[in-house]
């Protein structure tokens, strides 16, 4: 079908289902899908809620035309059966980081507001996840009207555990074999070709450091964002600490009292125009607070973990021309049933270090502050050649639609696409778009992204895969 007639399809096509598409965005964020490991079960490994997840985006899926395997609650697909069983495939997550605080609206809801749709998981991964539906759809609409299969079979793979540390898709690939090719909507357009590495560390000061002026502390929700409030409970009286801006006090019985910073959260990957509530919490406590030695001590090991982003307090700064510059943020902190404090840090690294560098560098930085230190997981930085057939296919597709010029980029966030052999992550964000001072970001209060770039983005996602099916995958 020549390109012109096949885009007017499209084109027809998206604004005949756009309106049921969000409305099954809607159905799947209304799951409050985060990770619940103490009530995890056979068929629910990530908890109940990522469970349901997964069970309304396969029911999704099966009214849409395709065929739905639920692997156990691991993880799910959804298959177009083509020709040959080789498989083009895309991959998004129905997952999601904890709401968190600081929203404007109701975040398990679908909001349309002056041309933005809003919602936990609208962007990042439900929202692009239905998109993958809908693209395959309007191919399983086409079989059912022609007979004529696809070359390949078409699969929409929905991870179940994307936010937490991927071992959805190490179950899944451990038994299935890779698709041919896979582009995961869960990213920026124009296309990610790269993605530094992605690591988690924690330091943990020795038990018992908790006491004294210092009750407990608590701030951060996961590891991989970061924190726009954190808390403190001290053992001196509200009316005797000072005001400061973005510090609340409250005022707790025997003289004591609760210390709150409100900083601004964001993605882990995307540090600039951040602010760090854990960084905020220990300098203030640090100025305000009779803290013991040890105490002290540990405290200027968590600030060099949340203040500078570059890396440069944890002394593991770098880049090189391939990825940029290393990012590090320390995420969460909290008091341990020992009385010890956990510190916990995110680090996107390039590949002019390596994750066994930073865990050396970060042993001896907790080992000068008293602390010990544990490293959490470690992916290493991924890339595939921009050039490819696969690659050049998606960015014209992108460019075609758009106008844009702009070059594949590489990212710190990590996506599905670094655990395939060829892969890449494919929008639906405009990095160079900026929003409105209203709409939050993805792991943020009030996450949202304009309508119009979810409805550009369906086109692009299905000439994209039509374009995909011509290559000789073989």
């Amino acid at each position: 079908m020549p390109d012109e007639l096949l885009k007017a399809r499209i084109d027809a096509y998206v604004d005949e289902v756009w309106d049921d598409a969000v409305k099954d965005m809607a159905y799947l964020i209304a799951v409050e899908s985060v990770e619940d490991l103490d009530h995890a079960a056979p068929d629910a490994p990530y908890g109940p809620a990522s469970a349901e997840a997964l069970r309304r985006a396969l029911e999704i899926s099966e009214r849409l035309g395709l065929v739905p395997t639920n692997c156990n609650g691991h993880i799910g697909f959804s298959d177009l059966v083509g020709e040959s069983g080789t498989q083009i495939a895309t991959i998004a997550h129905v997952d999601i980081v904890p709401l968190g605080l600081g929203w404007n609206y109701p975040p398990l809801e679908v909001t349309r507001d002056r041309g933005f749709l809003i919602g936990r998981g609208i962007q990042d991964d439900k929202g692009p996840y239905i998109l993958s539906l809908y693209a395959a759809h309007f191919f399983a609409r086409q079989v059912a009207e022609t007979g004529k299969k696809l070359p390949y079979t078409l699969r929409c793979i929905a991870g179940c555990n994307e936010e937490t540390g991927m071992a959805d898709v190490d179950w899944y690939l451990e038994r299935y074999p890779a698709p041919a090719f896979c582009f995961t909507p869960d990213a920026d357009f124009p296309l990610i070709c790269g993605e530094k590495g992605v690591y988690h560390g924690k330091f943990t000061s020795k038990p018992g450091l908790a006491g004294g002026a210092l009750e407990s502390i608590a701030g951060g929700t996961v590891p991989n964002a970061i924190p726009g409030r954190a808390e403190a409970v001290v053992a001196v009286a509200a009316d005797t600490l000072p005001a400061q801006e973005h510090i609340f006090l409250e005022a707790l019985d025997g003289g004591r009292a609760r210390i709150v910073a409100t900083g601004k959260g964001g993605h882990a990957s995307l540090p600039a125009g951040t602010e760090n509530a854990i960084d905020m919490l220990a300098g203030y406590l640090a100025a305000n607070i009779e803290l013991t030695d040890d105490q002290a001590v540990f405290f200027s090991l968590v600030k060099a973990a949340a203040s500078a982003s570059d890396g440069s307090a944890l002394g593991i700064a770098c880049a090189d021309d391939k990825f940029g510059p290393l990012t590090a943020i320390g995420g969460t902190i909290a008091t341990q049933e020992d009385g010890s404090i956990a510190q916990t840090i995110d680090v996107r690294y390039p590949a002019s270090i390596t994750g066994e560098e930073i865990t050396r560098r970060m042993a001896e930085l907790a080992e000068a502050h008293g602390a010990s230190y544990e490293l959490m997981d470690d992916a290493v930085p991924f890339y595939i050649e921009p050039t490819s057939p696969e690659i050049s296919a998606l960015l014209a597709t992108y460019r075609e639609y758009t106008g844009s010029r702009e070059a594949p980029l590489v990212i710190g966030g990590g996506t599905y696409a670094r655990h395939f052999p060829r892969a890449c992550a494919f929008g639906p964000d405009e990095p160079l778009v900026a929003n409105p001072a209203w709409v939050g970001g993805e792991h943020g209060p009030d996450e949202g992204i304009a309508e119009e770039r979810l409805r550009c983005a369906l086109k692009i996602y299905i000439l994209s895969i039509a374009r995909l099916m011509e290559l000789d995958l073989s």
